[in-house]
């Protein structure tokens, strides 16, 4: 099945999300390793904040096994269907692994490319620290 992924990163995390993209430690165990990474790369940063990008699961619980390892790095603020499930030909029993190579997300992957920014690039350039500290509350000190 794939869903489309919407998460913020933890704020203070962003360094270390970076080190493991770029170390190719993101994801490092997971039967889905690389996985992860592709997904680092197709990701984009959306007007609210959110890095959005499709991600394929066959685990019986949306992202059951994919989850710890994004977790480390990001609060996953919402996990949906990308498509109808029961379209799905590797749900409804059809073909088993079918998603590896099914185009049935290609609408939705190519809208995503046209929204926002390159996660990837806003994560390089120090604009998802901005966001971070933006986003903190206030710590208490007066100026």
């Amino acid at each position: 099945m794939r869903y489309l992924v919407r998460a913020r990163v933890k704020p203070g995390r962003e360094a270390d999300l970076l080190n493991a993209i770029d170390s190719g430690a993101l994801g490092h165990g997971s039967v889905a390793e690389g996985e992860y990474l592709r997904n680092m790369q197709d990701s984009r940063l959306c007007e609210d904040q959110t890095a959005r990008w499709v991600e394929i699961c066959y685990c019986p619980t949306p992202l059951q096994e994919e989850r710890p390892y994004w977790e480390q790095f990001f609060d996953l603020t919402r996990v949906q269907d990308a498509h109808d499930r029961r379209k799905c030909r590797d749900h409804n029993g059809t073909e088993s692994w079918a998603c590896d190579g099914c185009d049935c997300t290609a609408r939705l992957e190519e809208k995503l490319n046209t929204t926002g920014k390159s996660f990837m690039q806003c994560l390089r350039s120090g604009e998802m620290r901005l966001i971070s500290l933006q986003q903190r509350p206030d710590s208490g000190h007066k100026e």
